[in-house]
């Protein structure tokens, strides 16, 4: 089927857009983009870089953002679907948030037809350090504080994977105002693990001590990885927290490496 016939019916098209990186888009995706009648970025769960952004509106057009309440209350969108083909763009895999597995139901109901063109997630990328991805365990994000409130249970997350000799991916939160409507701030280094200290003081607060120091976990600072811009740290959480880079960040928190594991991350120690 030709692209003009297969984009000439009416349908959503979620395609998965990778870290950024306009060389790692499928070819798939490059031919839904340019074909379907209208695109939106879906603007919420995850965030480019400004000269990401920039760089791909300049290959395929600029794209209207859509924020979490027009996606989760998708009337228009899906209106706009049920008339012409219509391609919600989302940054690493198109299924990741389960919000969008809540996009394809909907159009199930409506007899909207759906197109899932998969992209490179977080949970690929991340081979790159050179853990097995065999034992990951659970991943978490680590959230801004909301006033007073904080949880514990990322950090409980990572204490249950370390004791079954998981490593730990760990997501840093884009929004602090928790709405999901304004430009995502990506949480840094620094706020990531003071806020992860802030946990542990939580939880000996409450009459679980922390067994280890949290500034000599070593761990893995992840940014912007798939892009021109990626940079891979291995040293100790204190070492990290000190890192002042722009973009989107993870962490790993490794148990015990491997020989080979070991010999992997040696690689990305500062010299």
């Amino acid at each position: 089927m030709s692209a003009e016939n297969k984009f000439s019916s009416p349908g959503l098209w979620l395609i998965g857009l990778g870290p950024g990186n306009p060389e790692l888009l499928t070819i798939g995706a490059v031919d839904a983009i340019k074909n379907c009648t209208q695109v939106f970025i879906e603007g919420y769960t995850a965030h480019l870089q400004n000269q990401d952004l920039e760089e791909m509106q300049t290959r395929f057009g600029k794209w209207e953002p859509l924020m979490r309440s027009a996606i989760e209350k998708p009337d228009k969108l899906l209106e706009l679907a049920s008339k012409e083909a219509v391609a919600l763009v989302v940054i690493g895999d198109a299924l990741q948030a389960t919000t969008h597995i809540d996009l394809i139901l909907r159009c199930d109901k409506l007899k909207i037809p759906t197109h899932v063109i998969p992209g490179i997630s977080i949970t690929t990328l991340i081979g790159e350090v050179g853990l097995q991805a065999y034992r990951f365990g659970r991943q978490t994000t680590i959230p801004y504080g909301y006033k007073s409130y904080l949880p514990t249970s990322p950090l409980e997350v990572i204490l249950m994977n370390k004791k079954h000799n998981l490593h730990t991916l760990v997501l840093l939160d884009l929004d602090p105002t928790g709405m999901g409507e304004e430009t995502p701030q990506p949480m840094t280094p620094s706020v990531a693990i003071d806020t992860l200290k802030s946990m542990s003081r939580k939880l000996e607060s409450e009459g679980e001590p922390m067994i280890e120091d949290l500034n000599s976990w070593q761990a893995i600072l992840c940014s912007n990885l798939g892009t021109n811009n990626q940079q891979i740290k291995y040293s100790n959480l204190e070492e990290l927290s000190k890192i002042n880079m722009v973009g989107m960040h993870c962490i790993i928190i490794p148990d015990t490496p491997h020989e080979m594991e070991l010999l992997a991350l040696d690689r990305w120690k500062d010299e």
